[in-house]
């Protein structure tokens, strides 16, 4: 190997990890306010808000279910950077329309051009799988996890500290950073995609089913895709209906909200940034993979019948040490595809959790709802991680039914 090229490869990962972490604290920095904004524009409860909050992750995720096909395939022609810099503009436009929305409608619209211009993790997975040797891929992904990680230490507490003075503050910075982001990356990010590894533009293979289908043709693919779509649509249950369970059932308010969610931050920071380089190489991809799953559903279900505030901060323990699952699924599956399709599999699976993310936070908010609305069968503020947890168990007998097979 070129003795120039690690160095070059390291500051790249640099470059890219640096553009994760401040497109995720803006995310962040909104989750803590968004149910309040919710309730002031449709004028009800924190449970009638709860099912708004689905439906507008809904609209995003449908969106980016058309979409990222086909941005993963114009990163494969065009190369990770354009693609990267438009994806960040389209979050900066709906921060914006966020934080100046006079009616909910205002919030789909934006919600809708973020989901289309959506492909910031897409694109970065391909970005790490071009420059990654196949036996570090899975630690390389994990740094995705660690951007995530501690983005979410920083944009919650900061959201839940602007929130105290106003609502709309934390979508204004939010916007703020994205722009910045794509600013830094247009002069600071280089192309990841050599020249000679480029394909041309198919649009039948820029489809959203068309791409889906490409998966089949990789045997060993098929079984590990859907336990990832099993974990995509489980974690729903976290991301959709943590704020609203947390105010609902413990009276927390948006600090609370944002300690707690900086602390799910600091725990995938330790594991996806430390952790993970120790347990998966000792483990192997396969025992990492299914280990991390039965974790995930251990936390979920401790979630769903926690009685105190403080529990929430203990479970998040075994809940994101689940997180080895993940980057040693995507590990597993990418040293499977060639390196000219790399964009077309991580638009794939995109897709698969973009399919997850137009049901799943439907169905763990209306759940929620309807759980938590006036005379329900029963009042299960919880129910929502019980379904996730059963949904982890099944991903856990997907990996292991493929392993068997492979």
């Amino acid at each position: 190997m070129d003795q120039t090229a690690q160095p070059k490869k390291q500051a790249a990962l640099g470059f890219i990890f640096a553009t994760l972490l401040i497109d995720v604290m803006g995310l962040g920095i909104i989750i803590p306010v968004l149910p309040k904004l919710i309730e002031n524009l449709i004028h009800g409860d924190i449970s009638q808000a709860s099912s708004y909050a689905g439906w507008l992750t809904a609209a995003y995720a449908g969106m980016q279910f058309l979409f990222a096909p086909m941005i993963g395939n114009l990163s494969d022609k065009f190369g990770r950077r354009p693609v990267l810099l438009c994806s960040l503009l389209g979050f900066g436009v709906d921060y914006l329309f966020s934080a100046f929305a006079p009616t909910i409608g205002w919030l789909f619209v934006g919600r809708i051009i973020a989901g289309v211009t959506g492909a910031s993790f897409t694109t970065a997975s391909a970005y790490i799988a071009d420059i990654s040797e196949p036996e570090k891929r899975a630690a390389n992904f994990g740094l995705i996890g660690v951007a995530f990680g501690l983005g979410f230490i920083i944009g919650p507490v900061l959201g839940g500290l602007l929130g105290k003075y106003d609502v709309h503050y934390p979508f204004i910075a939010a916007a703020v950073l994205a722009l910045l982001n794509a600013t830094y990356g247009y002069f600071i990010l280089p192309e990841s995609l050599a020249v000679e590894h480029r394909r041309p533009f198919d649009i039948k293979r820029a489809n959203p089913l068309g791409t889906l289908i490409q998966l089949k043709k990789y045997k060993s693919v098929i079984g590990l895709a859907a336990s990832l779509f099993l974990i995509y649509f489980a974690v729903q249950s976290v991301q959709s209906v943590w704020t609203f369970y947390t105010i609902e059932k413990f009276h927390w308010n948006n600090d609370w909200v944002g300690y707690s969610l900086g602390f799910v931050g600091l725990m995938v920071a330790i594991v996806q940034g430390g952790l993970i380089r120790i347990i998966i190489p000792k483990l192997g991809n396969e025992r990492s993979i299914w280990v991390g799953l039965l974790l995930y559903a251990l936390g979920l279900a401790l979630f769903a019948f926690a009685t105190k505030g403080w529990m929430m901060f203990a479970i998040l323990v075994p809940y994101c040490l689940g997180g080895i699952a993940g980057p040693a699924i995507q590990g597993y599956i990418s040293t499977s595809v060639p390196a000219n399709e790399q964009g077309e599999l991580q638009g794939g699976l995109t897709s698969l959790m973009s399919v997850s993310s137009i049901f799943g936070p439907l169905l763990m908010t209306l759940s929620f709802y309807y759980f938590t609305k006036p005379n329900p069968f029963f009042q299960f503020p919880g129910a929502p991680f019980a379904i996730g947890a059963v949904m982890m168990l099944l991903s856990a007998l997907l990996a292991v039914r493929s392993f068997s097979r492979n």
